[in-house]
């Protein structure tokens, strides 16, 4: 269930939820902290794996930049690939944005463009299997060509591919199953995305990636705050309320001052989108 505010009524909520709401990093210490478990995270991982490297989709956002950077600090520059996949001509100041981060980051670059694939994919494939398909079921395909672009560049590397979700989106299933949501690791998977810009912030990212208008990028016009309903200030606090406190609906709406149908559609989503979080089903005999 989405509601929809208008951005006054969202300022108004968003500054009874601060008054209400304890539970984001703000102190220097506890960042610095994350900060280096993040780091020592991706060290680890890598060196355990046997991988000379690692790889990241930029989409030129604040969690796929965040991600780079950190991997910057845990294998060194050298070792990081940026990978920028857009698909429409209006994904050049996505794809610039991306390539300043990398140059800055001292990272390699490269940036592909999936046009001319998702063309034959839409030429050929999708009319043999469902000459509806609606554009929700192109941005999936859009999302695991994606996927399919890293993987290829961390095989013929041996690196491993790094995931930039954060946990808003995980929570919410706000991804794209064995599109986006396939990684070998997820840096800032611990991190709501109120931590995440607190941590970009932290960590010296340019000020205007920490409240771009989030978009996963897969049709035209897409936002993260059309597609869940609410931006992701007023999300956070909720899932906080419902996940980590583990209080109810009910509970959550009355501490946080919040709609209770905005907190219910929350966690339905939350539930709904469960087994994009959990392993592959079996039928259970090697547990016998």
């Amino acid at each position: 269930m989405d509601i929809e505010y208008t951005d006054v009524e969202w300022d108004e909520y968003d500054n009874r939820v601060g008054r209400a709401f304890d539970g984001f990093l703000t102190a220097s210490d506890d960042l610095e902290t994350v900060r280096a478990e993040a780091v020592a995270f991706i060290g680890e991982t890598v060196a355990a794996a046997g991988a000379d490297g690692v790889v990241v989709a930029m989409s030129g956002g604040v969690d796929s930049t965040l991600t780079a950077a950190l991997a910057v600090e845990a294998v060194g520059g050298e070792n990081v690939l940026g990978l920028a996949l857009p698909y429409k001509k209006t994904d050049g100041r996505h794809t610039n944005e991306a390539r300043t981060m990398a140059e800055g980051l001292g990272i390699e670059f490269r940036a592909v463009s999936l046009r001319p694939v998702l063309d034959r994919f839409e030429d050929l494939i999708a009319p043999a299997i469902d000459p509806d398909g609606d554009v929700r079921t192109i941005g999936n395909v859009i999302a695991r060509l994606r996927m399919l672009c890293a993987y290829y560049a961390a095989n013929a590397g041996n690196r491993l591919v790094l995931g930039t979700s954060n946990r808003s989106e995980l929570l919410l299933g706000y991804f794209t199953k064995h599109g986006d949501g396939a990684a070998d690791l997820y840096p800032i998977g611990d991190l709501y995305k109120r931590e995440v810009r607190a941590l970009a912030d932290r960590v010296g990212l340019p000020q205007r990636l920490l409240y771009k208008e989030p978009t996963a990028g897969l049709w035209t016009g897409q936002t993260d705050r059309d597609e869940l309903g609410a931006p992701y200030d007023a999300i956070d606090p909720i899932l906080h309320s419902l996940v980590e406190r583990d209080r109810g609906i009910d509970e959550t709406a009355e501490r946080l001052g919040a709609d209770r149908r905005t907190v219910e559609g929350i966690a339905r989503r939350c539930v709904e989108t469960w087994h994009k979080r959990s392993p592959m089903p079996t039928p259970g005999r090697g547990e016998r």
